[in-house]
This record gives structure tokens, sequence and C-alpha cells, in this order.
């Protein structure tokens, strides 16, 4: 959705340099940069994300039983999607905490039970992985990973076909591009060359 894109746009959720000035979790130096935290300070953004996550859950997801955040990003995302669809949450720790039970999933699982992954952002893919196959060890049906934004990495792409994992994203790069060229953020030259990036990771 082109709207999402805009919003993530207009308050500077998505940060965009042919320069390559920023640095991802992962270690790669990357043209642009995604924040979805910020969303959580922008209530009307921030009603416009769920309600688009609703949609499209509705229309993809419609069996699904149980929301799984991922940590930490993602958490608040499906706090606010279990509240509103009156459905049962738990999250995924990226590892298992130090203390108490040591849990890796925090939240009550039943197995058999239909999880859709909800988390802000997908790269590489790597970490949204990781979240499902913590809940595959869990016996439970991943119905797939459903994201804010995508920078549609072809290297994501591979990494969910070889996992056998579904996945879906409110916008994706493609989009934020079209935005961005419409609103003269950068200029053409600056964006082919941005997007060319994504193209060969």
């Amino acid at each position: 959705m082109k709207e999402v894109a805009k919003t993530l746009l207009d308050i500077q959720a998505v940060s965009l340099s042919p320069n390559f000035s920023f640095t991802w979790a992962s270690g790669i130096q990357a043209p642009v940069y995604c924040d979805n935290r910020l969303l959580l300070s922008y209530p009307d953004q921030r009603k416009l994300i769920i309600e688009a996550f609703i949609n499209e859950i509705k229309n993809n997801y419609p069996d699904v039983e149980v929301l799984a955040g991922t940590a930490t990003a993602g958490i608040p995302h499906a706090a606010f999607l279990a509240h509103e669809l009156n459905l049962p949450m738990v999250y995924v720790r990226s590892k298992p905490k130090e203390h108490g039970k040591q849990n890796l999933i925090e939240g009550k699982l039943t197995k058999g039970a239909k999880v859709l992954v909800i988390e802000d952002l997908i790269s590489t893919g790597k970490s949204s992985l990781q979240v499902v196959n913590a809940l595959k060890a869990e016996a439970v049906s991943v119905m797939g990973v459903l994201s804010i934004f995508t920078y549609d990495l072809l290297s994501a792409k591979n990494a969910f076909q070889m996992a056998d994992c579904n996945y879906k994203s409110l916008t994706n790069f493609k989009e934020l591009l079209e935005v961005a060229r419409e609103q003269d953020i950068l200029n053409a030259n600056d964006l082919e060359k941005i997007y060319t990036w994504t193209q060969s990771m």
C-alpha cells in the first residue's frame, strides 16, 4: 500500500541516502534505513498501520489463532492487533532469557495452533525465520510472517523460499521509492541508485 509507504516517509521512519551511510544490525552498509519504532509516537499513523494489518489478516489469514510478535519491534504491533482482533498473543525473544525459566517464547502456546508472526521489518529475513523456527519447535503451525515494510532484498526472498515460509508486507521498497519520487525527496538518479542496490542484495 502506497498509503503506508507515505506514512513511513511522512514521520521519517525511513531515511534514504545514495551514499550508503546507514549500518544495519546485520552489519550491512546500506543507502536506506527503516525504524518503525517511530510509529509508536504517532497515534493517527499508528492507527492507520493497525487497520492495514487487520485488513491483511482478514483477507489472507482469516483462520489465525495466535499472533506472535518478534522482539523487540514487532511486540507492540502484535499487542495492538491481538487487542483489536481479540486473539491470544505470544512474543519470541532473540535468545532465551538468562533467568527464571529461561524462556525463548513468552506466553501460552497450544500444539497445533495456527500462528501468524507479526514483524515490523524484513531485511535479509534471517531474524524473522529464526522466530519461525522457534515457533515450529513448539509444534505449532506457522501461517507466515506479516510485516509493515520489506526492503525486497533478493536474499530475503530466497531465504523464505528455502524455508518454505509465506511472507507478506503492508508496503515494500518499490512502493516507497514511488512515493519518494512523487514527493521529490531525492532526484531520479539517486533513487535509481538506491533501488539498484536493493536488487543486488
